[in-house]
């Protein structure tokens, strides 16, 4: 198996143990259950297997359906963390909702388009890869990856939170137009709950440092895309400043165990 795989399995069985944790009913437990038992199957069969084209990009599947599942682990939040969590920004921010009311336009309207695109950046890098001849670094690319979502997905079995978007006034901004897009999307297509690291934050700095190593202008590139993500996720209010910061230290242990 591919450390990516690894990783991926470990988190699908950690899914099956944790949900015994939780307060669940038995059918969401039956589910996770039979969730985690497929996607080990589906990636132990498709190790085994060993098709190159499908290999390489099965992980991009498999963290989406990671992400949908350590959602069915939410019980209740945790009003006690999520003040925490308030506490912090507004001692980093001030008043959040209107802290970037005099920001540029274009410059949110930037911000919140990074922020959409986040999900087709984990896609997008490793297509870069390949596309410049290095198709055989997928595991690599994976492993950083897999490991940075993984790693902010599971921590969700305990500390539940909401996200910011859902608990404070809507946020002043000079760009309604593609914030509410943003905010459209962020109910429609996310769980609608915060993960604490940021899974975007670690995703898109996992994808950067992943393709740096390797090709180090293109890395510069989706590191800026990574630090405008970033920005957004704080800006736009769907995480707090702590889960941002969280996410890049995520990421700065996970370069640091692999190599």
């Amino acid at each position: 198996m591919w450390t990516s795989e690894r990783i991926a399995t470990a988190y699908f069985a950690y899914l099956a143990i944790v949900c015994w944790l939780r307060p669940l009913t038995w059918r969401r437990r039956g589910l996770v259950l039979a969730i985690a038992a497929s996607a080990i199957a589906a990636i132990g069969a498709n190790a085994r297997a060993d098709v190159p084209l499908l290999r390489q990009w099965a992980p991009a599947a498999t963290i989406l359906i990671g992400y949908y599942a350590s959602a069915l682990l939410f019980v209740a939040p945790s009003t006690r963390i999520e003040a925490w969590l308030a506490a912090w920004d507004r001692r980093l921010l001030g008043e959040p909702s209107t802290r970037f009311a005099k920001w540029p336009r274009p410059l949110l309207a930037v911000l919140e388009i990074a922020y959409m695109g986040c999900f087709i950046l984990i896609g997008a890098g490793f297509l870069i890869l390949v596309l410049a001849g290095h198709a055989a670094a997928a595991d690599r690319y994976w492993s950083l990856v897999v490991a940075a979502e993984f790693g902010s997905f599971a921590p969700l079995a305990f500390i539940q939170t909401r996200p910011p978007w859902a608990l404070e006034r809507k946020p002043v901004l000079a760009d309604r137009v593609i914030h509410d897009l943003a905010e459209r999307m962020v109910t429609t297509f996310t769980i609608r709950v915060n993960t604490f690291p940021s899974g975007h934050v670690a995703g898109s700095l996992a994808v950067a440092i992943a393709v740096g190593e390797i090709l180090p202008l293109a890395g510069a590139v989706l590191l800026a895309a990574a630090i405008l993500i970033a920005l957004a996720t704080i800006v736009g209010r769907y995480h707090y400043c702590l889960d941002a910061l969280a996410g890049a230290a995520l990421v700065a242990a996970i370069v640091a165990l692999l190599r």
